[in-house]
């Protein structure tokens, strides 16, 4: 039956056996090297994506840090230049108001000064005024006056006329 389909039973089962031989040992000493070798190589390559994620992920991480820092140095920058324009501005206001004392001060020694410098520039006229007038009045007369007695009426005039001026 087999012969009608052109096919030899003996050199068939000959054949059968040699595959099955063959694929046995295949089986049992090859193919699991070969296999050991597919998983061994799956297993680099998936720690290769493993360590690439997580290099991915330490990336980002620290792309964040320093993004944060970034930000953290804005702000403490912006708190140093609003202190330091804060400390700026209370210099200038402690500076002014310094001068503005110092001013005031050299405004109140010249008044000092100037009232002082009056008051002894009307003396010495008073004394000048007297004693002009007492020689103006002996040249008119002829005669001496009382010279003391005269001053004295001078002097008393001359204050009158200033409490006049300064009221």
């Amino acid at each position: 039956m087999f012969e009608a389909l052109g096919i030899n039973l003996p050199g068939l089962l000959t054949q059968l056996i040699s595959f099955l031989v063959i694929f046995f040992i295949l089986y049992k000493f090859v193919y699991p090297k070969v296999l050991g070798m597919l998983d061994e190589r799956a297993r680099r390559i998936q720690e290769s994506l493993d360590a690439a994620e997580n290099a991915k992920k330490a990336a980002a991480s620290a792309a964040e840090q320093v993004e944060k820092e970034i930000a953290n140095s804005r702000v403490e920058g912006q708190k140093l230049i609003a202190e330091a324009r804060d400390a700026a501005g209370r210099f200038r206001l402690d500076q002014e108001q310094r001068a503005r004392k110092e001013a005031e001060e050299i405004v109140e020694r010249a008044r000092t000064e100037i009232a002082r410098e009056r008051d002894a520039a009307v003396e010495q006229v008073r004394r000048e005024f007297a004693g002009l007038a007492i020689a103006a009045a002996e040249q008119v007369i002829k005669k001496s006056l009382d010279e003391k007695a005269h001053r004295d009426l001078i002097e008393g005039v001359l204050r009158e006329g200033l409490k006049d001026q300064k009221n």
